[in-house]
């Protein structure tokens, strides 16, 4: 491995684990008040807010997860079938320059919500309405809206519920737009430096089924703020779950590094731990098919990487 990099790697000196959110504060009853859920809320966004702030090494590839996990959402809600598995494919998979599909698009979209953040311009709703595939009419409304929500007073998950609803009233076919965005706020709200998709990848989950279980909560209901609290609990439950599964494999990763000598395995170190995942291939790393399996196989065998895909041919690795 180059020694440049090595050098700069943060080994922990000891396991860094996220401390799961008390059983009171994770309860998802359905005769939870709006107070009550808001409360519960505010419990969840601290303990995010300090994983967010410890910018650990693995952080990139955990909001890549998180970035995949809603985009799944995503394309169930434009009626599609495809699985975190066929996202991964279509991210990883597309040759450069080539349409990677309107699910690959979508996943996209999510992926460019989990880097860094940049200004919500008309030219970025534009970039996003083309990766949804939604018309460019009424862009400007949305980024008024998303404006006044930044200059709301309102405490942090009600301005995301109002968001999110005034962006359904004024484009009812925006919704998936409409919570990519409030992860922004979100981001914004807390003063983090990049977006963690959350809100999106609850969109089918318990926190939106109505009493009884036979329909599901909708923007601009009356139980519609105290839902979204309610999913950001469970969407942290869920983050934090992820960051300890990551973080333990990135750990050893790390433990390992300095002793992987093959030229080039710096900059697959580098981005399995800020990636989702990549090809066996290696792209980007000068490294031979050869040896970029041999590295890859060697890391599994040290249980810092997992081949995510099941196949024997056109293998994807990722912590």
């Amino acid at each position: 491995m180059d020694s440049r990099f090595r050098s700069s790697l943060v080994v922990p000196t000891a396991p860094v684990a996220m401390l799961p959110l008390p059983a009171w504060a994770s309860a998802r009853q359905h005769d939870l008040g709006e107070t009550d859920a808001a409360f519960a809320a505010g419990i969840a966004l601290k303990s995010l807010d300090d994983l967010v702030r410890a910018d650990l090494p693995w952080a990139g590839c955990w909001r890549q997860r998180l970035a995949l996990r809603a985009s799944h959402s995503a394309v169930q809600l434009i009626g599609r079938n495809e699985g975190e598995a066929g996202l991964r494919d279509a991210a990883l998979l597309t040759a450069p320059g080539n349409d990677p599909g309107p699910a690959g698009a979508m996943h996209l979209a999510f992926q460019k919500l989990a880097a860094k953040k940049r200004p919500i311009s008309s030219k970025v709703l534009e970039e996003l309405a083309a990766l949804m595939g939604l018309r460019r009419e009424g862009l400007s409304e949305i980024a008024d809206l998303f404006d006044s929500a930044l200059q709301s007073g309102r405490a942090v998950p009600f301005a995301v519920a109002d968001l999110v609803s005034n962006i359904c009233a004024a484009r009812p076919d925006a919704e998936i737009l409409a919570w990519w965005l409030a992860d922004r706020l979100l981001a914004e709200k807390l003063a983090w430096a990049c977006g963690v998709p959350l809100t999106m990848g609850e969109r089918y989950g318990a926190a939106f089924k109505t009493i009884g279980g036979r329909g599901r909560v909708r923007p601009g209901e009356p139980a519609f703020a105290r839902t979204v609290c309610l999913a950001l609990v469970s969407a942290t439950v869920e983050a934090l779950r992820q960051a300890n599964d990551i973080g333990r494999r990135a750990e050893t990763l790390l433990a390992v590094a300095p002793k992987v000598r093959t030229k080039g395995a710096g900059v697959v170190i580098e981005k399995l731990l800020n990636e989702d995942a990549m090809p066996a291939s290696a792209p980007g790393s000068h490294l031979s098919r050869w040896a970029a399996t041999r590295l890859f196989e060697r890391l599994e065998s040290f249980g810092a990487v997992r081949e995510l895909s099941g196949r024997t041919s056109f293998r994807i690795f990722g912590l």
